[in-house]
C-alpha cells in the first residue's frame, strides 16, 4: 500500500491553463484519496478475516488430533479397563508381559494366574497388568494366508 501512495506522490502533475488544471488537480486528488480509503478498507477486512481464518485453521486442527489420536487411545483403555474388571475364575489371560496362563483366585486388586504347561507355578499378578482375555494359539500351523 505504501508503494501505491509513493507512486501517487511521485506522478508529475499535469499543468493545465485557468480553473480547469485546479478541477483537474482536484479531481486528482479525490481519486487519490478514494484509493487510499479502499486500500485502507480492504487491509481492514482481509486482516480480520486473516485473524479469524487462523483460529478456525487451529480449532480444525486441534478437531483432528482429538479425533485421530487422543478419543481412540481413550476408547482403547475403557475396553481394557472393563476387561480386567471382568475377569473371574477360570479364565484365561495374557499378561503385559506375554505370559499366558488361567486365573485360579481373585483378590481386590491382585489375581493369581497358573504359569506352565503342567500348571504348577501360581503367582500373583495386579489386574492393571492383565492385557488381554485369550487362550494362547498353540497349534504350529499359522493363521494368515
Amino acid at each position: 500500500m505504501s508503494i501505491l501512495l509513493n507512486l501517487l506522490d511521485t506522478v508529475p502533475s499535469i499543468v493545465m491553463e485557468s480553473g480547469a488544471g485546479q478541477a483537474a488537480t482536484q479531481a486528482a486528488a479525490n481519486a487519490a484519496e478514494a484509493v487510499t480509503q479502499a486500500a485502507g478498507q480492504a487491509a481492514q477486512r482481509s486482516g480480520g478475516l486473516g485473524g479469524i481464518g487462523l483460529i478456525l485453521y487451529i480449532l480444525a486442527l486441534v478437531a483432528i488430533f482429538y479425533f485421530f489420536a487422543i478419543r481412540p487411545s481413550k476408547k482403547r483403555e475403557k475396553e481394557l479397563k472393563n476387561m480386567q474388571e471382568s475377569i473371574k475364575i477360570g479364565d484365561d489371560v495374557m499378561t503385559s508381559s506375554g505370559f499366558y496362563g488361567k486365573v485360579t483366585e481373585i483378590n481386590d486388586q491382585v489375581v493369581v494366574v497358573e504359569f506352565g504347561t503342567n500348571r504348577g507355578i501360581r503367582i500373583p499378578v495386579k489386574k492393571s497388568e492383565i492385557y488381554g482375555n485369550k487362550a494362547p494359539n498353540m497349534s504350529s500351523e499359522s493363521e494368515s494366508k
